[in-house]
Parts: structure tokens; sequence; C-alpha cells
């Protein structure tokens, strides 16, 4: 008999624990469609970034209203703005197109930059059918004068304003930089978050030395970042009654296994797909799979949080005491 692969993610009965995590790969119907036929069991559409809007809107009102001074008759050469494909109108359709040939939970992505593009881009992405939608909140402090408080605080007053706008099941994707995060994700959980993303990779930026500029840089994440999501889950897991998503450095179905352990409810990739291929993924599966039934697990339910913070033999490997343990081992090993 097969191990049972369903986990419950955000109210959602997903056929396994795997996600497509916010990527190229989730922004065409086509790849969307062969990451259902590989096996995911549910996608997050790549995020709608309100800047970007804001910025076509901006060029497009600007180039509309350009010749203006020039000749009355030539806005007749311009499309009309009102059926231009401006906005959010692509993501929406996008949405829809996904809804309409997946069988799998869409789910959706937002990232806004002001109050009321957050509160209104998130009923346009509820409106449009998605089955739950992710908040990916990229805020850098750079004022001295501001307090960890107050930018936790910000955090919360969004997630109340948002859960106030939509009735879907609403997941907070947070980078791990916060000085207490049980207790930040306890307050964002009061503020009303079905789940949380752990953890944000926000882009680092470089310098270009040819040019003195600030560069992006788009790294992939490497196989050991998946360990900081899996450290913060097990501390998590019977704190909270929320559901808990890892993202970041999942490569091997392995890792997953691990992230599992630990209480995750859903295991998030990218880097991996993106490195191996779509179609790698019937492997993984199979892998964990064939993982839980050598090990005599009847399913993953059984697996999820069996190595959490409360249930693992010794809790102090997931805290401080394990830093000297390390570096014990380390000694040990390398300079014997």
């Amino acid at each position: 008999m097969c191990a049972d692969l369903k986990s419950r993610y955000l109210g959602l009965m997903l056929k396994n624990p795997i996600v497509a995590s916010a990527s190229p790969l989730t922004g065409n119907l086509e790849s969307l469609q062969q990451l259902e036929t590989a096996g995911v069991a549910a996608v997050v559409l790549p995020s709608l970034f309100e800047e970007q809007l804001v910025h076509d809107e901006q060029q497009f009102h600007a180039l509309y209203e350009y010749p203006g001074g020039v000749d009355a008759e030539s806005h007749s050469l311009f499309p009309d703005g009102l059926h231009y494909n401006l906005g959010p109108q692509s993501y929406l359709s996008l949405v829809k197109s996904a809804k309409n040939n997946l069988s799998i939970p869409v789910i959706g992505s937002l990232n806004g930059a002001s109050t009321g593009g957050w509160e209104r881009y998130s009923r346009a992405i509820e409106s449009a059918g998605v089955d739950a939608l992710e908040l990916n909140i990229c805020f850098v402090p750079t004022d001295p004068e501001m307090s960890s408080g107050e930018v936790e605080d910000q955090y919360v007053e969004l997630v109340q304003t948002i859960r106030q706008c939509i009735t879907i099941p609403l997941a907070i994707k947070i980078g791990p930089q916060f000085s207490s995060l049980p207790h930040f994700a306890s307050r964002l959980a009061d503020a009303g978050a079905d789940g949380l993303v752990l953890f944000n990779r926000f882009l680092e930026p470089d310098i270009d030395l040819s040019t003195l500029q600030i560069a992006p840089r788009l790294l992939l994440s490497n196989h050991s970042d998946f360990r900081l999501p899996m450290q913060w889950i097990a501390i998590l897991r019977d704190q909270l009654k929320l559901s808990l998503a890892a993202t970041s450095g999942v490569h091997t179905p392995a890792d997953a296994i691990k992230l599992l352990l630990v209480g995750a409810d859903a295991v998030m990739t990218t880097s991996l797909l993106l490195n191996r291929g779509v179609d790698h993924l019937r492997d993984f599966i199979t892998w964990l799979e064939n993982w839980l039934e050598v090990n005599e697990y009847d399913s993953i339910d059984q697996l999820k949080g069996s190595m959490s913070h409360q249930n693992c033999p010794d809790p102090s490997d997931l805290e401080r005491t394990n830093y000297v343990k390390t570096l014990m081992s380390y000694t040990s090993s390398n300079l014997s």
C-alpha cells in the first residue's frame, strides 16, 4: 500500500506537499500545465508588483500626452487607454486562465507599495478566482529613528487591512530578520494571517565596478539555505495555529523530508525546477513516497512535525547549545 502524501496547507488539501513557488515558471499557462503534469500539488503565481504597474501607467500616459501639443489629431494614432493592456489585467487574465485549466490550487502573490495598492490589488486578485493569496512583503528599513517594534507594526497593520478586504486564505511571506520571530509570528496570526512562508530571499544588490553603479544580481538558492527555515519551522510549529510553508534551498527530496519532519505543511521550490527542469519533479515525488514506505510511515501527516522543537529528542539542538556541539564536531573531524 502506497503512503498517503496528502498535506493540508492554508485549509487547502494538497495531493502532496510540493508547491511550485513564484517564478518565471509559474508565469504562463503552458509551464503551469507542465508543473501540474509533473506532480506539483499547487502553484504560486509570480508576484504582482505595484511599483511596476504604476511605472507602466506613467510611461503610457506620458507617451499618450506627448503629441497633444503638436497635433490634436495625433491622439488617434495611439491606443485607447481604456482598452490598452495596462494595470493588473494581464495578471488577472493569467489567474483566470490558470483556474480554468488546472485542477490544483492556484495561489496569487502580491507585492504592494502603498496601503491603497495592497487593498485594491488584493481584492482584484481574489475576484479573479485564486484559492489563496500570498503577501510578498519586502520592506527594508533605513531610518535609524524607526524601531524594530515600528517595523513589525507596519507588517501587522498591513495584514489586518488585507484580512478585512478578502475572505480567501492569506499567507505572509517574510524574511528572517526579526528580533523575536515567535512573538512577531504570533502577532501576524492575531492580525489574520492563515499561514507563513519562511523565508523570503530578498534580492541583494551588487556593485558593477566598470560603471560604479548598484546592479541587481539574481542568485538562485543553494542547498544549505533550507536549514534556516527548517530551524524556525521546528520552533514555531508547536506555538502557532498557522500553516507553515518552507521555501529557499529545497534542492533534494531529503531536504523536503527534513522540513516535513520539523513541521512544514508545504515545501516550496523554484531553484530546483530552474536547474533540473520541471520533469525532475516526478523522480522527486517518487523518492518521497519510497522514503515514507521504507521508513514505515503511512502518511505525510504521521511524519509531519515529529521532530519539531517540542518533539525532537533534544530541543537544545535547535538552540544555542547546538552551536557549541557543531564547533566541537567540526574541530574533532577536521583537525584531528
